[in-house]
């Protein structure tokens, strides 16, 4: 597979480094408004090739980029401590708009990283000349990673024998599903040792992760560097997994439409399937209908596209 990556900060040297261990790239280009960057990446990484799965890298411009099986947009302007993410949005929807019409005709996937990744997602469908399919944010996939972190370390099980779902926006309106939370098949609420009193605490934690971290730090990007490359190996191989990605929705039972945020889909090579509405109690269905309306009023914030 060939796949781009716009955008080598933080986040867009964690993409790249693990796509290559990921082996899903067979040749990786790497662009940035910064071409000696590039082209510094590009050797760095080459120079690691005994310790991956065979890949070429090589710098290239956006329009480089046009027939790759997919590109993920890194770029923009990152967070400052304390900062939210809706905060970005005025300089990062011009960046993606931009980039979004310089890559006109991409042939594959388009994976949107930057921040606010919902509102970035329905700007590069509104840019861009691709179907709504294929054109994805990482969405809450980090915000259920971390969900599902928390609660292993809580009830002392592995992560990945947790299933529990963030869904919305990735940013302070998401929303924890713990009304159909299991473990291993067992309904959280069944689980012995679990303390339906420690939920709150955990959905504060999951929400206010990337502010702990930047605050220590100055950027969140090892694990969105692997969820992205996590979503790159399911989606190109075309494993059909249901993933909770961002995607512009035309109509959501109950929510109306016109919006991007993530609910479960079904991802494959072709993009991302129409959302599959999950199990929620009364609670969750009124505060996932808040938090697309906190997207629409972001993306309404920005106006027409420059």
């Amino acid at each position: 597979m060939k796949i781009g990556i716009i955008g080598l900060g933080w986040v867009g040297t964690s993409v790249a480094i693990s796509v290559l261990h990921s082996g899903v790239a067979r040749e990786l280009l790497v662009c940035d408004a910064r071409p000696g960057v590039a082209e510094g990446e590009a050797m760095d990484l080459a120079h690691g090739a005994s310790f991956y799965p065979r890949a070429d890298v090589r710098a290239a411009d956006v329009e480089d980029l046009r027939d790759c099986d997919a590109v993920v947009i890194a770029a923009g302007k990152g967070g400052a401590p304390g900062q939210s993410r809706l905060a970005l949005l005025a300089d990062n929807a011009a960046i993606i708009a931009g980039l979004t019409r310089r890559l006109a005709g991409l042939r594959g996937l388009l994976i949107i990283v930057s921040n606010p990744v919902d509102v970035l997602t329905a700007v590069a469908v509104e840019a861009g000349d691709l179907p709504p399919a294929r054109v994805l944010g990482t969405g809450t996939m980090l915000d259920t990673a971390r969900l599902r972190q928390a609660l292993g370390r809580e009830i002392g099980v592995d992560a990945r024998s947790v299933h529990a779902q963030v869904v919305g926006e990735h940013g302070d309106s998401e929303v924890v599903l713990w009304s159909s939370a299991q473990i291993g098949g067992v309904a959280l609420a069944r689980w012995p040792g679990w303390d339906a009193a420690r939920a709150p605490a955990i959905a504060t934690e999951v929400r206010r992760a990337a502010y702990e971290i930047i605050q220590r730090k100055g950027a969140t990007n090892h694990a969105i560097g692997l969820v992205t490359a996590a979503l790159l190996r399911w989606a190109l191989r075309g494993e059909q997994r249901v993933l909770t990605v961002s995607r512009w929705h035309a109509h959501v039972d109950g929510l109306g439409g016109g919006v991007a945020l993530s609910l479960p889909c079904v991802v494959g090579a072709g993009g991302a399937s129409d959302a599959v509405l999950p199990d929620m109690d009364d609670a969750e269905r009124a505060a996932l209908a808040r938090s697309a309306e906190v997207l629409r009023a972001a993306r309404a914030s920005v106006g027409p596209l420059r």
